[in-house]
């Protein structure tokens, strides 16, 4: 590989330059002294020589630096056009007059133009604007008096016709006299700004899986809905709704089903939405509709039962056929609030109405409903304060075996009295703490209480019973369920075996294969499980006979009612068969009056469990109670009247 020496060039132009310089000098000192007709000797020019060597040297020098200075400034202006031309910014130069001087690369490929199309033309002629003329006298006038712009949007002209939109920032360029000669101007094209900030407000203001409104905007269009209709005296109601059963389809089918679904309702109920209202997506299955009334006639129920029709047909997703239908609350404004979150409150609060209803229904927002939902609210903070204050009781009813005559178990009841000592219904307290999510402290304090009276009275040496306490349905698919038990056995000592857990029939076949599983875990635990209110669900024999219960307990409805209802006397006797067919032990519940359970023990009824043996009591008059059991077996005995015959005679009827 060869190597590059130093550049001689210079060395040889300087001895060039010398030899020149003393040349010169040389035969301008001979023709002087010839012209003077001095002798002239060889030996006299060496100092003309030298002088006009060192000359020469100099003005060698100059030379080199002035070729060399050309040189850079004509690579520099090169470089300078190169690097204009292939920028990747938008660059223009334009006259004092705005025709165009120079175009970088980027410019033109931007717009769709040659070179020879621009040079030489006017930039306005390329600027979409109305007023072009007005336009360029402005952009003119402030060029020359600020000597420069900054950031002014323009829309210019590309050669396909369209147009797109561009930040200008312009420098001017002046003479001696400052008078304008050129200007340098910088574009930034904003069509992926423009999108950037779109997408931006997509994600602020739309809802990623179906493209409605979200929240935020949805308030932002009730906020305008409202100051329209201030202004012409008009009406604006807000539809707020969501699926009934959706979370069924989430469970069953999975949550990519229920998104396809959601989408679905969402394509579905857009095409009747009205120019001017506002359909949004809150988040999981809930939708607002807000609609104004622009004809002054209020037509929410024609709205409402659209809807309900639309969505009661069905869905097809991935050749499945899936049906689902709507509860829907509605708000109408000035009547039922005068800003968003007064008017989605009161929606919100109807829905629920819809719900407990029978869902699949629309109603209309009343002061009522107001003042249930400011009475559930009080009620769930004065539920929140009990459970840490001890306001809570818990009572105790006995259940006695009829052939004994004594007291097998006592079933855990919750009291709580307000401040003017009326009893609050447990229904109602249950209720609540479900919406609110009370029902888990709730039930852990029932649980926990329940068991730690139950130890006491096994410690104070009373006879041995079971201790059966009521639990809802959310504790079996809560996931520390079946722990949260256990744990409470052992920090009371009570053995497994002495608890039995109710659980509402409903509850239970609701989640049927959740059920088995946690119930199962529970029996072989060693506790005993029963199902409560017997008869006023759907259970599936099919599936009762797989559940690891001992135990059903017939709803007191039936027994009230078991001598004057016929239908209820036969559907009481189907479950003692069934439950003497399946092994199983049972309760009746809510037996009050001799006839009632006359009637229970003809049939082969073992156990009952109500007033005509004992209402429900606190602690301390149970335990007199229980301490008393050899006098209560007694009055039990005489109440049954011979129930072991009776007992005996049963079976032969059977």
């Amino acid at each position: 590989m060869s190597k590059t020496g130093p550049d001689r060039r210079p060395y040889f132009l300087l001895c060039g330059w010398f030899s020149a310089g003393a040349l010169i000098v040389a035969a301008i000192t001979f023709l002087e002294r010839n012209l003077h007709d001095l002798p002239m000797e060889i030996n006299q020019l060496w100092l003309p020589i030298l002088f006009g060597g060192v000359l020469g040297v100099l003005f060698g020098r100059s030379d080199i630096r002035l070729r060399g200075m050309s040189r850079r400034l004509g690579e520099s202006e090169k470089r300078f056009r190169q690097l204009y031309q292939r920028t990747p910014a938008m660059l223009h130069s334009m006259d004092r007059d705005g025709s165009l001087l120079y175009i970088s690369q980027s410019w033109l490929d931007t717009l769709g133009y040659n070179r020879n199309e621009v040079i030489g033309k006017d930039f306005f002629a390329f600027v979409v604007d109305e007023n072009i003329q007005e336009l360029r006298i402005k952009h003119f006038q402030r060029l020359n008096e600020l000597g420069e712009i900054r950031d002014i949007n323009y829309q210019l002209r590309q050669a396909s016709g369209s147009a797109i939109e561009v930040s200008l920032s312009e420098v001017a360029q002046r003479d001696f006299d400052g008078h304008l000669t050129e200007s340098l101007a910088v574009l930034n094209d904003l069509t992926d700004h423009r999108a950037a900030e779109e997408r931006i407000e997509k994600l602020a203001y739309y809802d990623t899986l179906t493209g409605l409104p979200n929240r935020a905007l949805m308030n932002d269009r009730i906020l305008q809905s409202i100051a329209l209709a201030q202004r012409e005296k008009r009406q604006v109601g807000v539809f707020f709704f969501d699926l009934d059963r959706f979370k069924l389809i989430n469970d069953t089918q999975g949550h990519a089903v229920g998104d396809m679904v959601l989408r679905s309702v969402a394509q579905r109920l857009k095409k009747f939405i009205r120019a001017g209202d506002t359909f949004a997506r809150l988040g999981g299955d809930e939708f607002v509709i807000v609609q104004a009334d622009p004809n002054h006639d209020p037509n929410f129920m024609i709205m409402g039962q659209r809807i309900l029709e639309t969505l009661g047909q069905s869905f097809q997703i991935d050749s499945r056929e899936f049906f689902t239908t709507a509860s829907i609350g509605v708000a109408v404004y000035p009547v039922d609030g005068d800003d968003p979150q007064a008017l989605l409150k009161s929606a919100d609060t109807a829905m629920y109405v819809a719900k407990s209803r029978g869902r699949n229904n629309l109603q209309f927002f009343s002061d009522d409903m107001n003042a249930s939902a400011l009475a559930k609210t009080d009620l769930e903070s004065r539920l929140r304060h009990a459970l840490s204050s001890g306001e809570l009781q818990q009572h105790y009813q006995p259940q006695v075996n009829l052939l004994t005559g004594r007291i097998t178990g006592v079933e855990a009841l919750l009291r709580w009295y307000d401040s003017d000592g009326k009893l609050i219904p447990p229904s109602q307290i249950i209720s609540v703490a479900e919406e609110s999510g009370l029902v888990f402290p709730l039930g852990e304090w029932v649980l926990r209480t329940a068991c730690t009276q139950a130890k006491i009275w096994q410690d104070a040496g009373l006879p041995p019973l079971r201790m059966s306490v009521n639990l809802s349905g959310h504790h079996i698919r809560q996931a520390n369920f079946i722990d949260r038990i256990e744990l409470i056995l052992n920090e009371t000592g009570l053995a497994p075996n002495t608890l039995e857990i109710e659980l509402a029939e409903n509850s239970v076949m609701g989640h049927v294969n959740d059920s088995i599983m946690a119930l199962t875990d529970l029996r072989i635990r060693g506790v005993s499980l029963a199902i409560d209110d017997f008869g006023t669900g759907y259970s599936s024999l099919l599936y009762l006979r797989h559940f690891p219960i001992h135990r059903i307990k017939i709803a007191q409805e039936f027994i009230r009612d078991i001598i004057h209802n016929p239908d209820y006397a036969a559907i009481t006797e189907a479950i003692l068969s069934m439950a003497d067919s399946l092994n199983l032990a049972v309760t009746a519940v809510g037996v009050e009056e001799p006839i009632q359970l006359d009637f229970l023990r003809k049939r082969g009824c073992l156990e009952v469990q109500g007033r005509l043996f004992g209402s429900a009591m606190n602690a301390e008059e149970m335990t007199l109670f229980l301490k008393d059991s050899g006098e209560a077996s007694r009055e039990i005995q005489e109440r049954a009247g011979k129930s072991k015959s009776s007992h005996e005679e049963s079976k032969k009827i059977h």
